[in-house]
């Protein structure tokens, strides 16, 4: 089994009269990690699952009444699949204003409807937990340096989904069923959206665009909608922990970008099998967009796992003149250029270097591309 680095952090926060919310997106392993969590409890522990029909029923409109004789004498409840369930937010108030000694532990495949039901009922009475697939440090606590280092073109391509990553040798089919069965289903069951067909397309077209700007003008042609329609479809892609967005950085200078966008996938894997591309990384001609994009989506779950707060930028000028990846983190500016080629150095714009001297500047590679995600 091969451990969340959450489920410490997770442990280590349980037992506060808090819920424990787990968002990420399905087949990450969510459900695998809340049994991790629970096996070694000996409460009494109770499980619902909002797939049923019958429990989301029971739950519609619910008093504290109704939950204190559903939940009995248990002592940690768990309610996978949340989102599904009708003003779930409300619900996990009352459960922990009116149920003190439960422990809510909640998971959820989408923050759809889960996030805008919880934030607001739920303030001050969570712990939020982004779970993301399996990262490079995850995978390095159980197998080693060396290893993973050896299949790094092999993440490259076939990415880090605890269900490709445990089984060798299916990757392409297991991420074909992936795609087809999992990657839409919270988002076609949402009642806004009325064309799944422009969502397929948009993610397409989004998958051959990974580190480049994006245009919603450009994105609505392809799809055949309207700019509105990319605007909130992409966000919905983002709300189902698909896709990511990145701003770009401006604070000086009135030749910077200031409302440009870059959109990435949170796993390779996923935007290969979009496009049905899984050729050797040394026969295709989008190895440095790959690249970037693994480099940039490992580092959100080294962020986020390691609870590092960062606001996460690009660069670039009406000049061209561009950088991949900017973090600004305690008030400091560090600026990173990714070259999958070996020995091949960044060069860093002299404007932006002028406008920014005080900024860190680095040149990540896969020489020392394990010091950028450890």
């Amino acid at each position: 089994m091969i451990q969340r680095l959450f489920e410490n952090i997770i442990v280590k926060n349980s037992g506060k009269k808090k819920a424990i919310i787990i968002l990420g997106a399905r087949q990450v392993g969510k459900s695998t990690l809340l049994n991790m969590l629970l096996k070694n409890m000996k409460n009494d522990i109770l499980f619902w699952d909002g797939d049923e029909p019958d429990l989301r029923q029971k739950l519609d409109n619910v008093t504290s009444t109704q939950l204190k004789a559903m939940i009995g004498s248990s002592k940690i409840l768990v309610i996978d699949e949340a989102q599904r369930i009708k003003n779930i937010g409300i619900t996990l108030k009352l459960i922990t204003d009116k149920i003190k000694d439960v422990q809510l532990y909640v998971s959820g495949s989408s923050s759809l409807e889960l996030s805008n039901e919880i934030n607001e009922p739920l303030t001050g009475r969570k712990y939020e937990f982004f779970l993301m697939p399996f990262s490079t440090q995850e995978l390095i606590n159980h197998h080693g340096v060396t290893d993973e280092k050896r299949l790094l073109q092999h993440r490259l391509i076939y990415g880090f989904y605890p269900d490709i990553v445990c089984n060798p040798g299916d990757e392409t089919i297991n991420l074909k069923n992936l795609v087809n069965s999992y990657l839409y289903k919270d988002i076609f069951n949402f009642n806004d959206v009325r064309k799944p067909e422009i969502i397929q397309k948009l993610l397409k077209a989004l998958a051959l665009q990974i580190s480049s700007e994006v245009s919603y003008h450009e994105l609505a042609q392809t799809a055949g909608c309207n700019i509105e329609t990319v605007q909130r479809y992409i966000d919905l892609l983002e709300k189902s922990f698909i896709i990511f967005r990145l701003s770009s950085f401006n604070r000086n200078l009135r030749n910077e970008l200031k409302k440009s966008r870059k959109i990435y996938f949170f796993d390779n894997g996923v935007r290969n099998a979009l496009l049905g591309e899984y050729k050797d990384i040394e026969l295709r001609s989008d190895s440095g967009a790959l690249w970037e994009n693994f480099l940039i989506s490992e580092r959100q779950k080294y962020l986020e796992y390691n609870q590092i707060t960062t606001s996460n930028y690009f660069w670039r000028t009406k000049q061209q003149q561009e950088i991949d990846y900017i973090e600004e983190r305690d008030g400091k500016l560090f600026a990173y250029e990714f070259k999958w080629r070996q020995g091949k150095e960044a060069y860093f714009a002299k404007t932006f270097r002028n406008a920014y001297p005080n900024c860190t500047t680095k040149t990540i590679t896969p020489e020392n591309y394990l010091d950028f995600l450890l």
